[in-house]
Formats: C-alpha cells, sequence, structure tokens
C-alpha cells in the first residue's frame, strides 16, 4: 500500500476486530468507499487475518495502537 489514511485507537476495551471496524468505517464515511486492506503493528497481530471485508497485515512499519487503511496495490 502507497497511500492511505493513518488512524489511531489506543482504547484497550476494545477488541482489535472492533477498532479496524471503527477505522474503517470512518474511512468509508471520509472517502466513500470501504479500504480492502489494514496494517497493524507486528506486536498486535502475528499473522495475518481478515476482519469482514478487510485483510489485516502485520507490519513492523506501523507503530502500536495505529492503523493504516487503503487498498492493495
Amino acid at each position: 500500500m502507497d497511500i492511505g489514511m493513518l488512524w489511531l485507537d489506543s482504547d484497550r476495551q476494545r477488541s482489535l476486530d472492533e477498532k479496524v471496524n471503527r477505522a474503517a468505517e470512518y474511512y468509508r464515511e471520509k472517502y466513500g468507499r470501504f479500504p480492502d486492506l489494514c496494517l497493524v503493528n507486528n506486536q498486535s497481530l502475528a499473522e495475518k487475518k481478515t476482519v469482514g471485508q478487510i485483510e489485516v497485515e502485520p507490519a513492523r512499519t506501523v507503530l502500536p495502537n495505529h492503523f493504516w487503511l487503503g487498498f492493495k496495490s
């Protein structure tokens, strides 16, 4: 992913899935469509998973509690 939206969510009460869904909903409101990729810090997620229609992947370049949403290249 080259271009995307960075979302910060440090609420410890929410699950990773809830955080991804909240970020994706905001993305949809702002840009008019849902993202299909979300990169998260590799300490938050060990291996790829899917949340709804969004592929969530670990990345060491994303800071903890941040979510980088966009589209697959």
